[in-house]
């Protein structure tokens, strides 16, 4: 399901009284989304900024978004504000707003607003600490335009699940006075090989979003040239970080550090990985594992774990089922996982303890906070699956949807496998980015 910005004139009214319009909806639907696109400067200015309002009108177009555009900073005031589900930063510069400009500002990210900047937006407002945690870094230097290439980190992501895992492109490559990486979750950043005059000691965030004092925030380095903005693949990435900005979509945007891949996309890495019972998943070109036949489980042969939290995305096509199995013993019989661990479930359709977020049979999701935080099909989702001792307890797009705690002696989530399901002909489900970060074993 998607979060939209369905208000009905009793609940847009409610919203009006806290601050940014947020929050989803009701009854009788209307989909609408506003945006504001605030491009003041008070230093450089960049000649890009008119094909920069003019490609997030279009975009804002196709996707259900009015945008407003000024460079006037008395636009920010508590009352205007509040019509706005997001604030565009586009290649601002210097100091564009005064004190009470900054305190509405502040309300309205508060009161769960969201923010895209975009480029200079990085080099702005340097005397004004909520600014720069909102941003995420403030600019430092740049070399001259010039090629490079743009890692993915993160595919889950709306600005991001459309790009290559390696995307070349040609812009002017900021350097950041602090890395972001431990307050930010970074989606995207810069191969400092593949050019020169990157100065980040080679790892170099380029674009990243977060929660931030109760809003969203999202960035991305790119934007300087005017080409930028008729590029289909930066217009892909701009929109994404539009609709997640304002909730039109749902992501994961906590950091995320010291994970390693089980399953990075590539065909070495399913060495680890073993085939039970029937069907089977075919690995395409993009790095996403898709399910066939079934019913069967692809789970990690290598070794098993003790105390983790995992993460992986997933996609599911229609009415699908599928699921993500733990704590079983090593064995090539799919049913082992059924009886001896335990599967967390994806299916939105089913009953509430077999439905997504649910562990199957067992205890059910937190039903509005899943409904909250899940992708409709076709969008990729995000899993965090986290075991602490007999402790499981499961996000979704970094939202809290299920703590379950096992109390059956014969099962055990102490120690064990992991796997995917492939669970029918008819049940098309795909996975990317299966990556794992070993925890303390509680009591040890």
């Amino acid at each position: 399901m998607r979060t939209t910005r369905l208000l009905t004139t009793t609940a847009l009214g409610a919203a009006l009284l806290l601050g940014c319009v947020t929050g989803p909806a009701a009854a009788q639907p209307t989909e609408t989304g506003r945006v504001l696109v605030f491009s003041k400067t008070a230093g450089f200015r960049h000649d890009s900024i008119p094909d920069g309002i003019a490609a997030v009108q279009q975009l804002g177009a196709t996707d259900g978004l009015t945008v407003d555009a000024t460079e006037d900073a008395t636009a920010f005031t508590t009352r205007n504000l509040r019509r706005y589900d997001a604030v565009v930063f586009l290649s601002t510069t210097g100091d564009v707003l005064n004190s009470a400009q900054q305190r509405a500002f502040e309300g309205c990210i508060r009161q769960g607003g969201g923010y895209v900047g975009v480029h200079a937006a990085a080099d702005t407002e340097y005397d004004w600490p909520f600014y720069g945690g909102l941003a995420g870094a403030w600019f430092d230097s740049h070399p001259a335009i010039q090629p490079a290439t743009v890692v993915v980190e993160d595919h889950a992501h709306p600005s991001t699940s459309a790009l290559p895992g390696r995307w070349e492109r040609t812009d002017e490559w900021y350097n950041y006075r602090s890395n972001p990486r431990e307050r930010a979750h970074v989606l995207a950043s810069l191969d400092e090989s593949s050019y020169t005059g990157g100065t980040m000691n080679g790892d170099h965030p380029i674009a990243w979003c977060q929660t931030y004092q109760g809003g969203r925030a999202f960035y991305t380095g790119g934007g300087h040239t005017r080409e930028s903005y008729a590029d289909p693949a930066f217009r892909a990435h701009l929109l994404g970080g539009l609709r997640w900005a304002t909730g039109a979509a749902q992501a994961d945007c906590r950091p995320e550090n010291g994970y390693h891949r089980l399953f990075d996309g590539t065909e070495g890495s399913l060495k680890g990985w073993r085939q039970a019972g029937p069907g089977s998943f075919t690995l395409s070109d993009d790095g996403t594992l898709t399910s066939s036949g079934g019913m069967g489980l692809l789970w990690y042969a290598d070794s098993g774990f003790s105390s983790y939290s995992l993460k992986l995305d997933w996609k599911i096509t229609g009415d699908g089922n599928s699921g993500v199995f733990v704590g079983f013993p090593p064995s090539d019989d799919p049913w082992s996982a059924v009886d001896n661990g335990y599967e967390v479930q994806i299916d939105a359709t089913d009953v509430p303890e077999k439905t997504t977020g649910s562990v199957y049979g067992f205890h059910s999701a937190d039903l509005a906070a899943r409904d909250r935080a899940l992708n409709p099909p076709g969008e990729w989702n995000t899993y965090e699956i986290r075991i602490e001792g007999e402790r499981l307890r499961i996000w979704l797009n970094g939202v809290p949807v299920n703590d379950f705690t096992n109390t059956d002696p014969a099962r055990s989530l102490r120690d064990g496998h992991i796997g995917i399901q492939n669970h029918g002909a008819d049940d098309q489900v795909s996975f990317r980015d299966v990556r794992i970060k070993e925890l303390p074993v509680p009591g040890r």
